[in-house]
């Protein structure tokens, strides 16, 4: 059988895997505590259920434009607006079944080869796996725990060469739950406006979760880099709707039609009755949603000081979304080792440094979306490794 050596290559994310082991376990009888997957553990909002359920009835069952429904994309638009002051013509605004879509497009429209794609290290598993995917060569920028896992904008920009095609910013960012706050993104961005023909992504998907009263700097408030400049954002984290499967994204004129021609190709056009509800999400009431993020921000406290209390355990504070990012080497055990025993003999699911880059081999991803009561036992499972 003579498959293609991309589909071979191609590779996955393993907090998927993870949670398909942890919930094997469970089958079995064993109790397992799982802060590998990375979604909210509260329902959709019962306004936004609604407004599906309303749609459902209203009749909405058929195709819809493949860039998106129009009240959709104006919807967004008035939401960019209002959250950073800056005007998005809907016409550039793409709505996708999740945030990964964009990720794949981008690499595709940007990837090919001799082009040269930067992406951060540790990172999202799926940047690396689309870069490679589309032909491009991956240039991994690490990132350290001694700079709070912030870009360190000096290093990103000697990896800058002349096939530099696309640069990656994810922030806050995901596995690591570092936060780049506004004097650094306006450094960053500095320097990017040095090199007006290389693209960028900047993955916000997290924007709506950030602590210590901090705001989100996006890069859509950066008059300079527009013409340049894809947004990935969406749904499924700031309005607990993963499996609604709903992203939206900001695209450039130049880029917007070649993404949208991929949209076709690949789905058609998103869900008919998610899109309705993403209207009600991005327009209706948000105390839920605050409500929400103040229960991460007690999570985050309470976890990041007990992880600190152990002896074989240390861990930077987190700024955003909600992950930890713990250095488990004082164990004496790697990454994947120490995530294996946690699992298997402790009953608690992790997922190792290495499922997100090469770099975090001494690492651990902890999702603390999940209750106060489990967190708890957890860390008590995790102090007897």
């Amino acid at each position: 059988m003579k498959v293609s050596k991309k589909i071979i290559n191609l590779e996955t994310e393993s907090a998927f895997a993870v949670l398909a082991k942890a919930n094997k376990l469970i089958a079995e009888g064993k109790d397992i505590i799982n802060l590998g997957i990375g979604q909210p553990d509260f329902p959709t909002p019962i306004n936004i259920q609604e407004a599906a359920i309303k749609a459902i009835r209203d009749g909405h069952h058929g195709y819809t434009p493949s860039n998106g429904i129009p009240e959709l994309r104006e919807a967004v638009s008035e939401h960019i607006y209002l959250e950073y002051n800056q005007e998005v013509n809907p016409e550039q605004i793409l709505i996708t079944p999740g945030g990964k879509p964009t990720i794949f497009y981008s690499s595709l429209i940007l990837g090919e080869e001799k082009n040269e794609i930067i992406y951060p290290d540790p990172g999202f598993p799926i940047y690396r796996s689309m870069i490679n995917f589309s032909g491009a060569k991956g240039v991994p920028l690490n990132l350290f725990e001694e700079d709070n896992f912030e870009i360190n904008i000096e290093k990103l920009e000697e990896l800058i060469t002349k096939n530099t095609s696309l640069i990656i910013i994810n922030n806050p960012n995901n596995p690591t739950g570092s936060y780049m706050n506004k004097l650094k993104i306006k450094k960053l961005v500095s320097m990017l406006e040095k090199y007006p023909d290389i693209f960028i992504l900047s993955d916000e998907i997290y924007s709506k979760i950030i602590f210590e009263n901090e705001k989100m700097p996006s890069l859509l408030n950066y008059e300079s880099l527009k013409e340049r400049l894809i947004v990935l954002e969406g749904w499924s984290k700031t309005f607990c709707m993963t499996g609604w499967r709903l992203g939206w994204s900001v695209w450039p004129k130049k880029l917007y039609e070649h993404a949208n021609k991929l949209c076709v190709n690949d789905h058609s056009c998103p869900n008919a009755i998610s899109q309705h509800a993403g209207i009600e999400a991005l327009k209706g009431p948000k105390d839920t949603i605050k409500n929400i993020k103040k229960e991460f921000y007690k999570r985050k406290n309470f976890i990041y000081s007990k992880l600190n209390e152990l002896k074989k355990i240390s861990c930077f504070e987190p700024g955003g979304a909600f992950y930890a990012f713990p250095n488990v080497s004082k164990s004496g055990l790697n990454g994947q080792k120490f995530s294996d025993i946690a699992l298997e003999e402790k009953g608690v699911a992790l997922v190792p440094g290495t499922s997100f880059g090469d770099s975090a081999e001494d690492f651990v991803r902890i999702s603390y979306a999940n209750s106060m009561e489990n967190l708890e036992k957890a860390i008590y499972r995790l102090s007897t490794i």
